[in-house]
C-alpha cells in the first residue's frame, strides 16, 4: 500500500473544505460555556479543549488552502451560499474568546475580542460586496439562505464578548461599553436586513427539500446570540453610552427572545417536511453544527435573561434546552466522528486499489 494515502486524501479535504466548518467551534464553544453554567466542570473543560484543537486544526487547513488552492478560495468569495461561511471564524473566535473569559483569564480574552473585532471589521465590508456583485444567471434574492444570518452572528460575537471583558478592565471601559452598543446595534438592523432577504426567497422562490439545511436554524441563533449580547450590556460597569441606551437593549434582547422562541417550531417542521415527508437521508452534514449552536445560545440567553430580570420561567427554558443542546451536540460529533473514519478508510481503500496486487 503506498505510504501517500492519507496525505493525499488530506489535500483533497483542504481543497473541498468548506469555509463554514469553524461552525463546528462556534457550536461545541457556546455548549461548554451552556456546560458551564450548569456547573458541569469536566464536561466544560472537556468541550473547550475539543473546541480549541478543532480551532487550530481548521486555522491551518484555511492557511494552508489560501496559499495552495487561492483560485478555489477565490471562488467561495464569489458564491453568495459558501461566502458568509467565512463569518465563522469571527463567531469562532468570540465564543473561544467568551470562553475563556469564563475562566479569569482576561489577557487571553482581550486578545480574542482583538482578533474578533478586527476579523469582523475587515470581513464584514469585505464579503457582503463579494457575495452581491458576483455575476449569475440567478438573481442574488434566490441564493439567500439561513447562512446569510451568520453576518448578524458575527457581528454580535463582538458585542458579546466586548461586554463580558469590559467590567474586568480598568481603562478603556467607556471604549468597549460603546463598541458592544455599535455592534449590537448594527446586528439588529443586519438581522432585519437578511430576515426580509431570507424571506422573501421562501416565499417567492420555491425550495426544494435537499436545499432546507440546518443552516436555516441560523436564524434562531442569531436571535438567542442577540440576547446573550443585550444581557451582557445589561451587566456591564456604568458608562456613558448606557445611560441612553440601556432600556432599549433590554426592550429589545426580551423581543429578540420571544421571536426565537416562536421560530423554533417551524423550523422543526421544516425538519419534517425535509426529512420524513421528503425523505431526504438524515447523515451527517456540516449544517447539523447550525443547529447545535442556536440550542446552545437559546439555552444560555434563556438562563442570563431570566436571571437579570428575575424571571424564573426563563432560567427553567434555558436549563432545559442546555441538556438538549448538549444531547445535540454528543449527536453530532459522534457523526463527524464517524464520517472522519469513513474517510480515511476509503482514502486508504482508493490507494490499495491504484496500487494493484504488488
Amino acid at each position: 500500500m503506498r505510504s501517500g494515502a492519507i496525505p493525499e486524501a488530506a489535500g483533497r479535504a483542504v481543497r473541498e473544505l468548506n469555509p463554514a466548518y469553524f461552525g463546528m467551534v462556534m457550536a461545541t464553544g457556546i455548549v461548554s460555556i451552556a456546560a458551564k453554567a450548569q456547573h458541569w466542570d469536566v464536561l466544560s473543560t472537556v468541550l473547550f479543549a475539543i473546541a480549541g484543537v478543532a480551532y487550530a486544526v481548521l486555522v491551518l487547513m484555511n492557511l494552508a488552502r489560501l496559499l495552495r488552492f487561492r483560485q478555489v478560495v477565490a471562488l467561495d468569495l464569489r458564491v453568495p451560499t459558501r461566502t458568509f461561511g467565512f463569518f465563522t471564524i469571527v463567531a469562532a473566535t468570540g465564543v473561544l474568546g467568551s470562553r475563556v473569559m469564563l475562566d479569569g483569564q482576561l489577557a487571553a480574552a482581550v486578545v480574542f475580542l482583538a482578533v474578533t473585532a478586527g476579523l469582523w471589521l475587515v470581513l464584514g465590508y469585505l464579503l457582503p460586496p463579494l457575495a452581491f456583485s458576483t455575476g449569475a444567471s440567478e438573481s442574488q434574492l434566490e441564493r439567500a439562505d439561513g447562512t446569510w444570518f451568520l453576518w448578524v452572528v458575527a457581528t454580535q460575537s463582538v458585542a458579546v464578548l466586548a461586554a463580558a471583558v469590559q467590567p474586568h478592565v480598568d481603562t478603556g471601559r467607556a471604549q468597549l461599553a460603546l463598541l458592544a452598543v455599535l455592534c449590537w446595534s448594527v446586528g439588529v438592523f443586519l438581522y432585519v436586513a437578511v430576515a426580509l432577504f431570507v424571506a422573501s426567497r421562501v416565499f417567492i422562490h420555491q425550495l426544494r427539500p435537499g436545499e432546507l439545511s440546518g443552516a436555516y436554524w441560523i436564524a434562531m441563533g442569531a436571535t438567542a446570540i442577540t440576547v446573550v449580547a443585550g444581557a451582557n450590556i445589561a451587566g456591564m460597569a456604568d458608562a456613558p453610552i448606557l445611560r441612553v441606551t440601556q432600556s432599549t437593549i433590554e426592550a429589545g434582547s426580551v423581543i429578540f427572545w420571544a421571536f426565537g422562541t416562536w421560530l423554533v417550531p417551524p423550523l422543526l417542521f421544516a425538519g419534517y417536511w425535509r426529512h420524513i415527508r421528503h425523505r431526504v437521508p438524515l447523515s451527517y452534514d456540516i449544517s447539523f453544527w447550525s443547529i447545535v449552536f442556536p440550542l446552545g445560545m437559546y439555552g444560555v440567553g434563556s438562563r442570563q435573561l431570566g436571571t437579570v430580570n428575575d424571571i424564573p420561567l426563563l432560567d427553567t427554558i434555558g436549563h432545559v434546552e442546555i441538556w438538549v443542546a448538549v444531547v445535540a451536540w454528543a449527536l453530532t460529533f459522534a457523526g463527524f466522528l464517524l464520517t472522519l473514519v469513513r474517510w480515511a478508510q476509503s482514502a486508504i481503500a482508493r490507494t490499495a486499489e491504484r496500487a494493484g496486487p504488488g
